[in-house]
């Protein structure tokens, strides 16, 4: 109400006396409200906001403005605060609908639930005072109401259909009330509009189904009448079959109909026809009545299987179980009953064909294939047969499809070593300098495997050595070299064993023993260079020789000396001469030759070392023949005859009894 006041916190001045808060006001100028300052006690001030006029909502719900509080001293200093008002709502407006009179109409065959009409009314009210409800009152002297309001959207809707002959005038009265209690009222007149409320009706005198798919083009199929209880336009009818290319309709006499067939019938296509024949009268708006008739097709064997693949492959792995289950044929018959029932056989071979395998069979009802014995993939790798489907009609219809079977590789088969040979006794040796560099090829395992692809991988380990340091294989390659080069600590003999493994699961291996001999002079020894397949075939004979040529060397200079010497003890009078034989080719000579000290160089060796045999051939030529003048040996001339060396050069001299790179010109 005007007059209400509303405390405020007044501002604060440190000043004293006049120099302190005097006035208020308001800025910018108020009509609603205005400011008093003053004391109902003594000694204290209150500052208050007096409300001058009513406030009105719907007009302005929010206002603001300044209050300023001004001090006495000169000059005068002020203070500046801002009020904001939130005028909230009261309920002092009723509701009011959009319209007095609400006229709405409706067809007597509405049925129930529908949408009669729509009232509406408004409230400027907000909140809870803004929310409307609406009710609904039955004029007087009528009962048994045929409607109902949505009491939110003011909906009024049929709780039963309305019949023309028995009221035209439906009067409503509704009224829309607020959440405050204010309430305003509205008459609605429902106006019943008459239509044509009779439909048409058919009467089924015969019926046939289900029809055989054979059945021939203008079969009747059914034999029905139509009526209509309505009379004049209302009740005159017409009947139509639409959307069926199969059937029609054919007019017998007065209001009765055939219903008939028009073309041949397929079941696989359409095993049901749902028919819908419709009657329409000439009512405004014109009523229809409707019949549906389901024809069932019956079977006829006229479909052969059909697989759902062109044709099969199958799987199997080698040295499968027997009667193993490795795939399935299908085949489906559009047919039903006794028609589309499948078995499954394998078909015989064809005169031109090869015979087929009979490791496999098919089993007649289901189609599952079996392999009957196990399989060799190395023997067998694939194979095929023909299966036949056939059903069980009145004659059967039969289809063909080609199965095939691949057989997969198992890894059965180990690694088989080709070089060194498996069976070789001793392992070969390979000859290898001591002045090798790391990564000297020595010589190469090679292996093959039966089985295919990742099966028949394989790969190189070195899985035993007498120096596993001193060497490395090629993991693919099957190489074998040097990891380092060769040190005095390194035994002169060195023995391997290579396992060669495939990449199977579980993986299979075989083993390669080799032999090496470090050799310190095999460096300055002059080879025919040949491929390094011959050198790697070759180099275990060559080792075993080498060695043996060096031993028996030094043995035979050894009893050559001591012979020598135990003849020139024998003698009282040694006698010189530069042949190791007399004149007379008596052995005097070589005892001459002994004493003189010229025995350790009276002899050339000969070294037959084959690189494509199993065996080397290692030679000590006797002395000079009878008859046969000594001939002088020349330096890398090869060594097939007897001879007197010619110069000291032809032996080390720091070693004697060894042979010097002259005498191993034959390799």
């Amino acid at each position: 109400e005007p007059g209400s006041r509303f405390p405020l916190e007044g501002a604060r001045d440190l000043d004293i006396g006049s120099n302190t808060v005097q006035t208020y006001s308001i800025s910018p100028e108020n009509e609603y409200f205005s400011v008093s300052y003053g004391s109902r006690v003594t000694d204290k001030k209150y500052l208050e906001l007096v409300l001058e006029k009513p406030l009105d909502r719907e007009e302005q719900a929010e206002m603001s403005f300044s209050v300023i509080a001004e001090d006495g001293g000169s000059p005068s200093r002020s203070g500046t605060t801002e009020v904001k008002i939130v005028i909230l709502d009261a309920n002092d407006n009723s509701p009011i609908f959009t319209q007095e009179e609400y006229i709405g109409q409706v067809l007597e065959n509405m049925p129930e639930g529908s949408v009669v009409l729509t009232v509406l009314a408004m409230d400027q009210d907000a909140g809870v005072n803004g929310e409307i409800s609406y009710q609904l009152s039955q004029a007087v002297g009528q009962s048994d109401s045929a409607f109902v309001i949505d009491p939110i959207t003011g909906e009024i809707k049929l709780t039963k259909p309305l019949d023309f002959e028995a009221a035209q005038i439906h009067e409503l009265s509704v009224r829309a009330t607020d959440g405050g209690g204010l309430s305003a009222i509205c008459k609605v007149l429902v106006e019943v509009v008459d239509v044509n409320d009779n439909a048409p009706e058919l009467v089924v005198s015969s019926f046939s189904s289900p029809l055989p798919e054979d059945t021939v083009p203008g079969t009747v199929v059914a034999l029905f009448a139509v009526r209509d209880r309505d009379s004049g336009a209302n009740g005159k009818i017409s009947c139509a079959l639409e959307g069926q290319l199969s059937f029609s309709l054919r007019p017998a006499y007065k209001n009765y109909y055939e219903l008939v067939t028009v073309s041949a019938l397929d079941r696989e296509e359409t095993a049901r026809y749902i028919l819908s024949v419709t009657a329409v009268d000439a009512g405004t708006p014109p009523l229809t009545g409707s019949q549906t008739f389901t024809v069932d097709i019956s079977d006829a064997n006229d479909n052969a299987p059909v697989f759902n693949q062109t044709s099969y492959t199958m799987y199997v792995r080698e040295n499968n179980v027997a009667t193993v289950l490795v795939g399935a044929v299908s085949a489906a018959d559009a047919d039903v009953g006794l028609n589309a029932k499948v078995t499954y056989s394998l078909a015989p071979a064809q005169a031109a064909e090869r015979p087929r395998c009979s490791c496999i069979s098919v089993n007649s009802e289901n189609g599952h294939v079996f392999v009957l014995r196990p399989l060799d993939y190395e023997r067998l790798r694939q194979t095929e047969v023909t299966v036949s489907a056939s059903d069980a009609g009145s004659p059967p219809l039969r289809a063909n499809v080609t199965v095939r079977l691949l057989v997969l590789d198992e890894n059965d088969n180990a690694p088989l070593v080709l070089y060194p040979a498996p069976d070789s006794s001793p392992a070969p040796s390979e000859l290898v300098p001591v002045s090798a560099e790391a990564g000297y090829l020595i010589t190469k395992v090679v292996a093959v495997d039966a089985d295919s692809g990742q099966n028949s991988w394989l790969s190189y380990h070195l899985l035993r050595a007498t120096e596993p340091g001193l060497f490395t294989v090629g993991a693919q390659s099957g190489e074998v070299r040097l990891r380092r080069p060769v040190t005095d600590r390194d035994p002169v003999k060195q023995k391997l064993l290579v396992l060669v493994r495939d990449n199977g699961k579980p993986p299979l291996s075989a083993t390669a023993a080799l032999s090496a001999l470090l050799l310190k002079d095999f460096s300055d020894v002059s080879l025919p260079r040949s491929s390094p397949a011959t050198e790697d075939e070759a180099g275990s004979l060559t080792t075993y020789l080498i060695v043996s040529l060096v031993i028996v060397s030094l043995l035979f200079l050894a009893s050559s000396a001591a012979f020598g010497a135990r003849k020139v003890c024998g003698r009282k009078e040694p006698k010189a001469g530069p042949a190791l034989y007399g004149a007379d080719n008596s052995p005097s000579g070589a005892a001459d030759a002994a004493a003189a000290g010229t025995l350790p160089r009276a002899y050339c060796y000969e070294i037959s070392l084959t690189t494509g045999s199993g065996n080397s051939e290692f030679k000590f030529l006797k002395p000079i023949l009878p008859g046969l003048p000594p001939q002088p040996c020349g330096p890398g001339e090869e060594q097939h005859f007897p001879c007197v060396p010619g110069s000291t050069e032809d032996v080390a001299p720091d070693h004697p009894g060894t042979l010097s790179a002259g005498h191993f010109n034959a390799l």
